[in-house]
């Protein structure tokens, strides 16, 4: 994403390009883990410490990773100013934006958090032309804007409900930071891949460190490294840990070195609907025509930001 020539035209080549079958099978991959995270995240809330599920989480898919790291033979010894590269992309994608959204869970709705986190996708635009110097796109823009406001209009009977008090207001500061901590990691690993860097073995190394902030964290606090023994508990466990985390950021890392920041960060502004869907099976969500009318405007946003740059 950022091995590119200095003029304007070619920064902006990655976003435009048209998607290839691979790039839709990873987005679709994408969506799907990230989309069945959210009800998986609380089933984590409650008697653990958020650090401490974290921990877990990111222990459990770093031993993942470098597996899958050994059994395919990749590279995994790096000298030391990569190991800081993989250190701060691990402390910001793999445990503080999580540890962030933990805390914004305890006081806020599932759907407020989808909402806050859909966010990634304008934040992703922004950050790409300041860091990056890629212009952006108006067309990958409208449809990005035009996908948030559907999302709005999806939650919005859950974002009129909810009292704005000191707790929650915190609460959507902590889920405010935590995206801008994803969105951030974002930029270092399209930095590290754009060293050449392999996706999977940063990744490994990622959240070997993010795990390590995690510990030391809990450790700080004074935390036990308990686990509930729970069904709910331990299957949500392995999930968030192999689908949501070694599945899903492998897939969406490897979508964002390919197309670019802006179109990859959309898969976050998508990924709710879907979210949304396995609510209505499983919690009972009540669809509102103001609701409808949301999920159409992410359709079309979808569709504009997918669509080839001059149809």
């Amino acid at each position: 994403m950022t091995a590119m020539a200095p003029t304007d035209a070619a920064a902006a080549r990655p976003q435009l390009a048209p998607f290839t079958l691979f790039d839709f099978a990873l987005y679709a991959i994408t969506v799907f883990a990230w989309s069945t995270s959210w009800i998986a995240l609380k089933m984590q809330v409650g008697t653990v410490a958020p650090e401490v599920s974290v921990a877990w989480r990111f222990i459990l898919s770093a031993m993942i990773m470098i597996g899958w790291v050994a059994a395919a033979g990749q590279k995994f010894r790096f000298p030391l100013k990569d190991h800081a590269r993989f250190a701060i992309q691990g402390a910001l994608l793999f445990s503080t934006n999580f540890y962030l959204f933990y805390l914004g869970g305890q006081v806020l709705a599932s759907g407020l958090l989808s909402v806050v986190f859909s966010l990634a996708s304008v934040v992703n635009l922004v950050m790409a032309a300041v860091v990056f110097r890629q212009g952006i796109v108006p067309r990958v823009a409208l449809g990005a804007l035009i996908g948030f406001v559907g999302i709005g209009l999806v939650f919005w009977p859950e974002i009129a409900g909810a009292e704005f008090d000191h707790a929650a207001a915190v609460g959507l500061g902590f889920c405010i930071a935590g995206t801008v901590s994803f969105c951030t990691g974002n930029m270092i690993s399209g930095a590290n891949q754009a060293r050449g860097l392999p996706v999977v073995s940063t990744n490994a190394w990622g959240m070997v460190y993010g795990a390590g902030v995690m510990v030391a964290l809990a450790l700080v606090n004074g935390r036990t490294f308990e686990i509930e023994w729970t069904t709910a508990y331990i299957g949500s466990l392995f999930w968030l840990s192999i689908v949501s985390s070694v599945i899903a950021f492998a897939s969406y890392l490897t979508l964002l070195g390919r197309i670019g920041a802006a179109r990859a960060g959309y898969a976050t502004v998508i990924f709710p609907v879907f979210a949304l869907g396995i609510s209505t099976v499983f919690e009972g969500y009540v669809w509102t025509p103001v609701a409808i009318a949301g999920l159409m405007a992410v359709i079309v946003g979808n569709l504009v930001v997918l669509s080839r740059g001059k149809r």
